[in-house]
């Protein structure tokens, strides 16, 4: 699309996963505003921090504004007086009002880290893991005042790779993301996609993550463990617990040559070469582990400095 006329354009995001999207339509189009959420505070002390959506725009030179209130109609005021052709949003994190929907003349367009309509809401990347999906990709919609409901411009699709974790999918679906931008923003400024409605029937959801989401169940199958370890990775992590020490599990995978009969929870081996823990069905290997306030670990590390033995019972309390 390196032929394709330049637009007007406004940018909502916010986290890290927007900010190649942004690039991309920087490349794009003239961007006559840049729109993410108030500078929250973070760390020791709770100092301030802009979000990198924020800090990327103030390095491309582009106007940045945070507003605190999208619906007492001076924030929608304000993006009409922009006069931009397309708003592009990405993982912005709040839902837009319809007079900000019908701001820019073509409306607002949506990165959505999921192939729509499964896994609508905040967290798609890491559901899609834990429930052991092995493709998922991004959507370009037409945004509307539902939750990810709008129609959809185009899929892009990428298989999720055995023990990629949802981290590392972020940071490939985010350079997807970037792609579709590229690729369909101009197409749709042109008037050149028909909007094919979402299947309703077939939407599944992703809700926002809980601390306690982390919880590991070993009492369900071993590839189900791994997939949950995995996809909680790197937050808010998946733990569980050896008598009253919460333990980070950082890395698992499925031990193929199981037979156990243990009780799921139960650390089935425990040797130089790895510690393993009897599932429902099969069993995990833990390959990394952190204790609170300790340095992350191998698993037979663990083991060599006696926080682990065969015949522990390892389990995570569950809100």
């Amino acid at each position: 699309m390196a032929d394709a006329p330049r637009f007007r354009s406004l940018f909502f995001g916010t986290p890290d996963f927007a900010v190649p999207c942004l690039q991309a339509l920087h490349e794009l189009s003239d961007v006559v505003g840049v729109v993410c959420q108030p500078d929250r505070p973070a760390g020791r002390g709770n100092v301030l921090h802009a979000p990198p959506v924020k800090e990327r725009a103030r390095a491309l030179g582009l106007e940045v504004v945070q507003p605190v209130k999208l619906k007492d109609g001076l924030f929608a005021a304000w993006a009409r007086e922009q006069a931009a052709d397309v708003a592009l949003v990405v993982a912005y994190g709040r839902i837009l009002p319809k007079a900000v929907l019908e701001a820019p003349r073509r409306g607002c367009v949506n990165v959505h880290a999921s192939l729509l309509p499964k896994l609508r809401g905040a967290a798609p990347i890491t559901w899609a893991i834990v429930r052991g999906e092995t493709e998922t990709g991004v959507t370009l919609m037409q945004m509307d005042e539902g939750m990810d409901t709008g129609p959809v411009l185009e899929r892009f699709r990428t298989p999720i790779l055995e023990h990629e974790t949802a981290g590392e999918l972020a940071a490939r679906l985010s350079g997807l993301g970037a792609l579709a931008t590229r690729k369909g923003l101009p197409r749709w400024v042109a008037g050149e996609y028909v909007p094919e409605p979402q299947d309703h029937a077939a939407a599944t959801l992703a809700p926002i993550l809980k601390k306690d989401d982390g919880a590991v169940d070993f009492a369900r199958r071993a590839r189900v463990v791994h997939d949950h370890i995995r996809g909680m990775s790197p937050w808010p992590g998946a733990f569980t617990l050896r008598g009253d020490r919460k333990v980070k599990l950082l890395a698992a995978h499925v031990l193929a040559e199981s037979g156990t009969s243990a009780a799921p929870g139960t650390v089935v081996l425990c040797d130089k070469s790895k510690v393993a823990v009897a599932c429902s069905e099969g069993a995990v290997v833990l390959d990394r582990v952190q204790l609170e306030g300790k340095n992350a670990v191998s698993g037979p590390d663990w083991w060599r400095g006696r926080g682990v033995a065969e015949g522990d019972v390892l389990g995570a309390l569950h809100a």
